[in-house]
């Protein structure tokens, strides 16, 4: 499924919103796309198991009005790579930190969504210092594989999926909380989703089998903000809240109505939150 013609400009024009670098950044395994907007205490905007910075491109636009906010893409986002190396949470946290430092941001927010929150907190943990603020949202601090996650492993490994694939689809509607009702938002999930080769996909999954944070969390010293959707079926908003009772000092709220994707559905209202968060954390300092 292909995002129309008349909603795509729309979503993805960041020529204005002050868009001031784009470029690639070298990693461990290659080298990364980084898209650098806005002015302000910066932000970095870490992007989910598919879709990559694009996808969060939408509540990238709404940060920037107040902040420089950087969207770092994952390795393999855009290469047809069947998979590659280092598609794990912890490598993907040691090119976040390379990125940080390449663009000379010193303690900045971090903000991971889905997947994104597990290489915040693999970041937050191994790199404390490149961390000045955490804001988490669709994460927890070790994966749980289920069946429906091993049946999606399992496709993407064994057999070449068509695009638009009713199968998939039908994976990235669960991501919702409900069944979405058709339009622009689905449609650029959906859309951004597809860009992400499903090799890739499947590595990450593999790698996610791994990450488990839950009796590391105490080591966190950054002010920490976990944001639930109240209908997140992925991950439920009783195990974020229980993320943030582990980690020192975090705060946890909640956006109604908000499923596993309330960045992109509830961007405004996310955005919201980690501006009161932002200005709370002042407050405090000062």
């Amino acid at each position: 499924m292909r995002l129309a013609s008349r909603h795509r400009g729309s979503w993805l024009g960041l020529e204005d919103c002050g868009l001031a670098e784009i470029g690639r950044i070298p990693g461990r395994f290659g080298s990364v796309e980084t898209v650098v907007l806005g002015q302000g205490e910066p932000i970095v905007l870490l992007p989910g198991l598919a879709g990559g910075w694009r996808l969060v491109a939408p509540l990238a636009r709404i940060l920037s009005r107040t902040h420089r906010v950087a969207l770092v893409g994952l390795r393999g986002d855009r290469d047809l790579i069947g998979g590659g190396q280092g598609q794990r949470p912890s490598d993907h946290a040691l090119d976040v930190a390379r990125v940080i430092s390449a663009l000379h941001f010193e303690g900045p927010v971090v903000l991971g969504a889905s997947y994104g929150g597990a290489v915040a907190l693999e970041l937050a943990v191994r790199f404390p210092h490149a961390v000045g603020s955490l804001v988490l949202t669709g994460a927890e601090a070790r994966f749980r594989p289920n069946l429906g996650t091993r049946i999606l492993r399992s496709a993407l490994e064994r057999c070449p999926l068509p695009a638009g694939s009713p199968f998939l689809n039908q994976f990235f509607n669960v991501l919702h909380g409900c069944r979405p009702e058709p339009g622009p938002i689905t449609d650029f999930l959906v859309a951004r989703c597809w860009e992400t080769d499903q090799g890739v996909i499947a590595s990450r999954l593999r790698g996610l089998e791994s990450f488990d944070l839950s009796d590391r969390l105490w080591e966190i010293g950054a002010p920490t903000l976990v944001v639930a959707g109240t209908k997140d079926v992925v991950i439920p908003p009783s195990r974020q809240r229980s993320l943030a009772d582990a980690i020192p000092g975090a705060a946890f709220e909640s956006i109604e109505g908000a499923g596993h994707v309330a960045f992109l559905t509830h961007r405004a209202a996310l955005a919201q939150r980690v501006a009161s968060f932002l200005r709370s954390e002042v407050q405090i300092a000062s």
